[in-house]
């Protein structure tokens, strides 16, 4: 592949002008196809979406350890640990939220390029900032996943009391109770872990990406 091509395929086409007209997109000699022959699969983002508690966290990394035992390396974003540090300058607000979810789709389309699957586990409530993801991603690489756990269920378990509190008005913009969710129209796969088992849920997700495997 000559340097024009890799520059076509690997330059990412999104996003507003850069407001340095001196920055420039550099193309490696390592080109998506060679990662491709290397690691034996076609990368992609599955990005979990749904409820508090609905499970994504728990499925991400089920599901990483899935790939990684059958030779496919992955990483998981988790919407807590993003926060911990790459966002921790990132409240709660629709904006914030809106930048929470680029940063982290920056992230995977990055992770993507080196070859990696990335399994995220966001509520990423919007479908339009859901739609950022896939356009910073690529709509060929970008599976949303709809973990379809129902509001009484995620609130039955309410892991981390978070329900509660949101319900005692301690905590403001809650999914769910004092904030939308909205869930996707056409889902890629949905896995509803009320009604599915963990192992089937996941198993449901790793058959998704069945035709990307080699």
């Amino acid at each position: 592949m000559s340097n024009e091509m890799a520059v076509q395929e690997a330059e990412p086409k999104y996003g507003p002008a850069l407001a340095d007209s001196n920055i420039y997109w550099h193309a490696g000699k390592v080109t998506p196809a060679h990662r491709r022959q290397y690691f034996r699969h076609e990368p992609a983002t599955i990005w979990l979406t749904g409820l508090s508690g609905a499970g994504k966290s728990t499925l991400a990394y089920e599901l990483e350890h899935l790939l990684l035992e059958q030779g496919h390396p992955s990483f998981v974003l988790d919407g807590d640990n993003v926060r911990h540090h790459l966002n921790r300058d990132l409240g709660f607000s629709a904006d914030d939220r809106r930048e929470n979810i680029r940063r982290t789709a920056e992230v995977a389309r990055l992770m993507n390029e080196a070859g990696l699957f990335v399994v995220t586990a966001f509520i990423s409530p919007l479908r339009a900032d859901r739609e950022v993801a896939r356009e910073i991603i690529g709509p060929e690489r970008f599976v949303e996943a709809h973990v379809s756990t129902s509001m009484k269920v995620c609130e039955a378990r309410d892991p981390k009391g978070l329900y509660a509190r949101a319900r005692a008005g301690e905590i403001p913009n809650f999914t769910g109770v004092s904030a939308p969710y909205e869930p996707p129209e056409r889902p890629d796969v949905e896995v509803d872990t009320g009604r599915m088992s963990l192992e089937q849920a996941t198993r449901a997700l790793y058959d998704h990406l069945a035709r990307r495997l080699g």
